[in-house]
């Protein structure tokens, strides 16, 4: 008579992680080396390693150390677009949501780690001006964008009166941002969260009559 006792089935292994959880992790080992070690320390390999990935791995997210910067910093901002689908009804609550977006910006870019990184990409490097062109467009460049689109098409509805999104979003962020990023990486203020944003935000926004 046959065995009818059910044979054990075999391990399969963990399942494979997801693109996302895999991004995050190669750009959490490149943001330990880069800050730990600097920038020459970065390297694909060393990235792999640390990450505990193949290297074919890393090279799915960036081509070579300068797009690693990219990532690095891409990883930060990628929670700030559904910040800037939210549409404001009337000024009011456009003013609302303008600080609750502008929080979650600096809360981005005045953190240890971000300022970690401005520190090191000013000083010289190995391809300087591609490392900052990258750093650029997917940071601060990346969040002044979103920022003149939300501000343009709340323009184009008679909710906000602005002569330029572009501009507006540049001041804003320059009044938010810039000289924090200054005192932090100079050594003379906390990064954030140690204190608290909102304050300044609503001062810009009262400068500017938003």
């Amino acid at each position: 008579m046959p065995d009818a006792t059910p044979k054990p089935q075999k391990s399969r292994g963990r399942p494979p992680l997801s693109e996302d959880l895999l991004r995050g992790k190669v750009a959490g080992a490149a943001t330990r080396l880069i800050l730990g070690q600097g920038y020459a320390a970065m390297t694909m390999e060393a990235v792999a390693q640390q990450a505990g990935v193949a290297k074919k791995t890393v090279y799915r997210f960036a081509a070579n150390r300068e797009e690693l910067v990219g990532l690095i910093v891409g990883n930060w901002t990628d929670s700030l677009p559904p910040a800037f689908e939210a549409e404001a009804a009337d000024p009011a609550e456009a003013a609302r949501l303008l600080e609750t977006i502008l929080v979650l910006i600096a809360e981005r870019v005045l953190t240890a780690e971000a300022v970690g990184l401005f520190r090191v990409l000013v000083n010289d490097l190995p391809a300087r001006n591609e490392v900052l062109a990258i750093y650029g467009r997917n940071g601060i460049e990346r969040s002044r964008r979103m920022l003149a689109d939300w501000l343009a098409r709340h323009r184009s509805r008679g909710i906000l009166t602005l002569a330029d999104p572009v501009l507006a979003a540049d001041l804003i962020l320059s009044m938010v941002v810039a000289e924090p990023l200054r005192q932090i990486a100079i050594g003379i203020a906390e990064p954030q969260p140690a204190w608290d944003i909102r304050p300044r935000v609503r001062a810009a926004l009262d400068l500017l009559k938003l």
